[in-house]
């Protein structure tokens, strides 16, 4: 099972207030493990980025300034996604800010399968805080790297967050498939080897004389 681990960053929260994505990060997991694959890109939003959100990520106006549109980059980015599982924290958030830059472009929205580790955590720890900082914090995972939210360091430690919320074995979810997916991945990777000795003639005729003489002694 191949699944991309999704984040953006953007201009500000609302697309009603025609706020614009200005970096993607995609990650690939093949049955669980990243892979090597990668989609990453920064984004001119062509509007000017909020003072909340650049407090977030740090990407000021004159950074995106020269950077390629999303139009430039949405055919690669849904070639990449095609037919993959989604795994976003928040995921309502990412997506009404891709469907909109998809909608501007009259494309049609994402239908991919969609996982939002940020129910997940919510079901598995309710009353406990779920951030992405949080669920490093509770699984132990170094999120030293991310002093300011960037795609690319977020998706690396939500894939980490994914494998631990998955290894809980959430009772009201159905993670059968992943857990055998896991099992055989496992299994796969171990290799056996033995080496058959076989005795010689006089092996066998001495293993032969000392069990019948431990028979006698036994038996008297």
């Amino acid at each position: 099972m191949r699944e991309i681990v999704l984040d953006t960053e953007t201009t500000g929260i609302s697309v009603k207030e025609g706020h614009r994505i200005v970096e993607i990060g995609c990650i690939e997991l093949d049955n669980l493990i990243p892979t090597k694959n990668k989609f990453h890109c920064y984004l001119n939003p062509e509007r000017k980025v909020s003072e909340k959100a650049f407090e977030v990520h740090g990407y000021s106006d004159s950074f995106l300034s020269d950077k390629m549109k999303f139009k430039e980059v949405a055919d690669d980015f849904l070639k990449f996604i095609k037919d993959k599982r989604l795994i976003i924290h928040n995921a309502e958030f990412d997506l009404s800010h891709l469907n909109n830059e998809l909608k501007i472009l009259g494309k049609e929205k994402i239908d991919n399968e969609i996982v939002d580790t940020l129910l997940l955590a919510r079901n598995k720890f309710p009353g406990s805080q779920i951030s992405l900082d949080a669920l490093c914090k509770r699984y132990r995972i170094d999120n030293s790297k991310r002093v300011q939210h960037t795609a690319l360091i977020d998706c690396d430690l939500l894939a980490k967050v994914y494998i631990n919320l998955i290894d809980q074995k959430e009772p009201t979810l159905d993670f059968k498939n992943k857990e055998e997916e896991v099992s055989k991945l496992n299994t796969e990777k171990v290799i056996y080897s033995k080496k058959v000795i076989k005795p010689s003639p006089e092996e066998l005729k001495n293993h032969q004389i000392y069990l019948k003489t431990s028979l006698k002694k036994n038996f008297y």
